[in-house]
């Protein structure tokens, strides 16, 4: 059994009893889990001791939402509204799906970066049209097995032609263009779900780390059947609910075009929020769609990053919380966000919502910031049972910062200095389950240089080929430009915007 005892360091467990503020002691690690913390710990037979002077450890990082079908498509977009930008990264016209070798290597370069910089647990919102396929679903899991890294994983489901989702979209597309978009029957909720059950008899649980999670993408692009389908097989599996709502103006547009209410409404009627409901986004949420998510206990993964560069808005965080919404942080994909580093999501959470109004005692702390980067982060992935602070009998998902580096020098309160100055560099070793999977600046379950080389061999290709189907996608960019033109001039008693430019005329 492996144990290692840190002695001496800097304790941020994040728990009940301490919070954010450090403390000093030691702590035992023992088959994985968190034996002891205190001072002055007996070191067990055959342990290896970690001098923590000068150490911070704390939590690893949860990234609450990511997809990793986007990671190949860092530094490739900019200036786009996701209506637009997911012509291009989720094309409508598609070619076959990416190779086995390039799906692992790509869901395993996610699972690298996250790992070097803190993030100890990811949901990865998996989608992989045009269908289902438990062994490309392995696939994934074996890289995130491999990795060392903490996981829930979904195959994301929609149902719902794409131009019945959209506001004015059958209005404003010619037929001609409709008709290049005929996919097909759709999937029935039966078929998903068998399809999920066999998802978990065969995969949830791989390494006592890696789950399956469910993934219905949107209400407006699944059936009600399908989405209360899913919600029935999460409650059973004590999973998480995981789906995008109200990410846009267009999509809160959508609810109302399509149902007469909100979004959220929608949900609430058919009975689909529930403490298992994790919601990606939730920026155009109204007041009243907050307490009903608060009365529900809801959580909400906050894109922070996303929704700056995808142009969505400021999510209300603060409201969001006084109604009782629990709040973890995520980066979204790597192609709306560019990096997987938490790190970087909890600075500009920090930052932006003290542009939400002069009322500065409502803006959000470090504090506020640090819990939803890791204890928050775990409610949303329905694991703080597991992680997301250090614990007695939790798994020992942690990381070990230096304090002796510029972004901890000089030294003064050290959610401040986790949400306003680190970004990654501090980081020493990183602890998965009780396996350091990262130490001394190099990853100690692969083998980066030869990941980074067979990359460097393999995806130029397959980027030549993406370039092809965008510039084929590209021919439905003025109608998907006009339904955000008129999503953006339709009335909405909503503003999640922050500055001085007009609506569009």
């Amino acid at each position: 059994m492996n144990k290692t005892l840190i002695r001496n360091a800097n304790i941020l467990a994040v728990d009940a009893a301490h919070g954010t503020k450090p403390f000093s002691g030691d702590l035992l690690v023992e088959g994985g889990l968190i034996a002891a913390i205190g001072p002055d710990l007996a070191p067990p037979d055959g342990a290896r001791i970690i001098d923590g002077r000068d150490r911070l450890i704390m939590p690893g990082l949860v990234n609450a939402h990511t997809h990793s079908s986007e990671t190949f498509f860092r530094g490739r977009y900019e200036g786009m509204p996701l209506e637009i930008w997911l012509l291009y990264a989720y094309p409508l016209l598609m070619n076959d799906p990416i190779g086995k070798r390039l799906l692992y290597l790509r869901s395993l370069l996610l699972a690298m970066e996250s790992l070097r910089n803190g993030v100890t647990t990811l949901c990865d919102d998996f989608f992989d049209p045009p269908r289902h396929n438990l062994d490309r679903l392995g696939t994934v899991f074996r890289a995130y097995d491999d990795a060392g890294i903490r996981a829930n994983v979904s195959s994301a489901a929609m149902n719902i032609h794409t131009l019945d989702a959209l506001p004015f979209a059958r209005d404003v597309m010619s037929a001609g263009l409709q008709s290049l978009l005929d996919f097909g029957p759709p999937m029935t909720a039966e078929a998903y779900v068998d399809f999920c059950k066999s998802a978990f008899d065969n995969l949830h649980g791989r390494a006592g780390r890696v789950n399956f999670m469910i993934a219905p993408s949107a209400p407006q692009r699944c059936t009600p059947d399908l989405m209360m389908a899913c919600m029935e097989l999460a409650m059973e599996k004590h999973v998480p609910f995981h789906t995008h709502v109200l990410e846009t103006r267009t999509q809160a547009i959508t609810g109302h075009e399509l149902h007469g209410k909100s979004l959220i409404a929608y949900m609430r009627d058919l009975g689909l929020l529930r403490r298992n409901t994790t919601i990606a986004h939730s920026v155009w949420v109204s007041d009243d769609d907050m307490l009903l998510m608060g009365e529900a206990g809801v959580s909400v993964a906050h894109n922070a990053i996303s929704n700056l560069k995808l142009g969505a808005g400021i999510a209300p965080v603060r409201r969001l919380m006084d109604a009782g919404v629990t709040l973890g942080l995520g980066t979204d994909g790597v192609s709306s966000n560019d990096t997987a580093r938490i790190f970087d999501v909890m600075r500009v959470a920090g930052l932006i919502h003290s542009v939400s109004g002069p009322d500065y005692g409502k803006w959000v702390t470090a504090d506020e910031i640090l819990r939803m980067a890791t204890i928050g982060g775990a409610k949303t992935a329905m694991l703080e049972h597991v992680t997301g602070s250090l614990e007695i009998g939790k798994s020992a998902d942690l990381m070990i910062l230096n304090l002796r580096s510029y972004p901890f020098l000089p030294f003064n309160d050290a959610a401040k200095h986790l949400v306003y100055s680190e970004n990654g560099s501090s980081i020493e070793k990183v602890m998965v389950a009780g396996r350091i999977v990262m130490e001394d600046g190099r990853l100690t379950t692969v083998d980066e240089a030869a990941v980074f080389a067979e990359l460097a061999e393999l995806v130029p290709a397959w980027l030549e080929e993406h370039a092809e189907l965008e510039r084929r996608n590209g021919i439905f960019a003025p109608a998907m430009a006009e339904i955000h033109r008129r999503a953006t001039l339709a009335e909405l008693p909503l503003y999640r915007y922050q500055g001085d430019l007009p609506f569009l005329g």
